[in-house]
């Protein structure tokens, strides 16, 4: 919708293998959309729909089994391309296409959605602006009780849950693992502004492995989270304890059952019991990044928080995906080659044009709370007087 309404592009291919789901969605879009069945395991199907555009989002999931197909495919037809890939082995394998992407003139922005995304951004711009030393990123997130969840979407957080999980601690990286001590080590509980206090867990995202590279400096990156409501996560985190994750089949009273497919099918069954036992009936999230460091040899930590009530992780996903999708279009992001946000985009660039879709869509503007820790203490600032920009 936001890509429709932003006057840049004359048309839109929207492409799923569901084109019933795509064509409604087509319908409400504010230029002219066509819809095409497309298997994203067909690289040559994939290059055929690129092959004249001028940029591909991919917003396929999961992203550790379509996000390198879809680059792959996106650099082969040389066309630029952004996603909101958040899984941490994806995004190694595509930075490893890197060398491809220069040589065929492609620039490919990848993880531009919440976390990581706006994450990124946001530590860009405080390290750069806010900061004299920028020691610590802590990226923290909680969401939970959107309308619905895929399998996909579960399947996700199981992979998350089974693999080494990057983190930059003490200036090195190291891996931990969530069920063992080096990751329980990092487990806390966090103060989401407006929403409550939750148990976050070790989180394999993006930024532990891109942000050390770009913020000059910083001795520690993490990404910690988790889902709401708490017993629905520790009935995932249950699920993977048990190893009901195989995707061998195996007999069930004369009949094959993928172990994998059960466990997922079998907890979005207990998803809206959980839900309703747990009181929530509308979807919430917030991300917080933590930045600390010094300003003017004084310790100093920023918190910026992105709190929402009634929208959950497809608004905080889908919103920055279209603005990095139309700074593509703007020739706004910089450089060729496979790039994370914080490497290829001006904050205020991001921020700028963040702020005027949302009062388009009816918001007073960003919904951006800003807490600083210093020698006075904790207190709430207004966003205006840390991004001034904006004001």
């Amino acid at each position: 919708m936001i890509l429709g309404a932003s006057g840049l592009f004359d048309e839109m291919i929207l492409g799923d293998v569901r084109e019933e789901a795509a064509g409604r969605i087509a319908a409400a879009c504010k230029c002219k959309t066509d819809v095409k069945c497309i298997d994203v395991n067909d690289r040559e199907s994939l290059k055929s729909a690129m092959k004249d555009a001028d940029v591909v989002l991919n917003c396929t999931g999961p992203f550790y089994e379509y996000g390198p197909k879809v680059l792959r495919a996106a650099i082969d037809a040389k066309v630029n391309y952004v996603d909101v890939c958040d899984d941490l082995d994806a995004t190694m394998e595509q930075l490893k296409m890197d060398d491809d992407a220069r040589k065929a003139g492609v620039t490919a922005l990848i993880g531009m959605g919440s976390s990581p995304g706006l994450a990124n951004v946001i530590a860009k711009y405080c390290a750069e602006n806010l900061l004299d030393r920028t020691d610590a990123i802590d990226i923290l997130h909680v969401h939970g009780g959107e309308a619905s969840e895929g399998a996909a979407v579960i399947k996700h957080r199981i992979h998350s849950m089974m693999m080494d999980i990057p983190m930059f601690l003490d200036g090195k990286m190291v891996t931990v693992r969530l069920f063992d001590e080096s990751g329980k080590a990092l487990e806390t509980e966090v103060e989401f502004p407006e929403i409550g206090t939750y148990h976050v867990h070790a989180y394999p995202h993006p930024e532990t492995i891109t942000l050390p590279k770009y913020i000059k400096g910083v001795k520690r990156v993490t990404n910690l989270g988790t889902v709401a409501p708490p017993k629905y996560i520790n009935l995932i985190k249950d699920v993977v304890r048990l190893g009901m994750t195989s995707k061998e089949p195996i007999d069930v009273q004369g009949q094959k059952v993928v172990p994998l497919e059960f466990a997922v099918a079998f907890i979005l069954s207990q998803r809206e019991k959980l839900l309703k036992e747990a009181g929530m009936t509308q979807a919430m999230g917030c991300l917080k990044i933590d930045v600390k460091g010094k300003k003017g040899g004084e310790d100093v930590t920023y918190s910026f928080s992105f709190t929402s009530k009634g929208a959950g992780m497809g608004e905080g996903t889908g919103i920055p995906a279209a603005i990095g999708t139309i700074l593509m279009a703007q020739g706004k992001v910089h450089g060729k080659g496979v790039l994370p946000p914080e490497a290829c985009l001006d904050p205020m660039d991001v921020l700028k044009l963040a702020q005027e879709i949302l009062k388009r869509m009816g918001a007073k503007g960003i919904p951006l709370i800003v807490e600083i820790t210093d020698k006075k203490g904790k207190r709430r600032v207004k966003l205006e007087e840390v991004i001034p920009e904006l004001a």
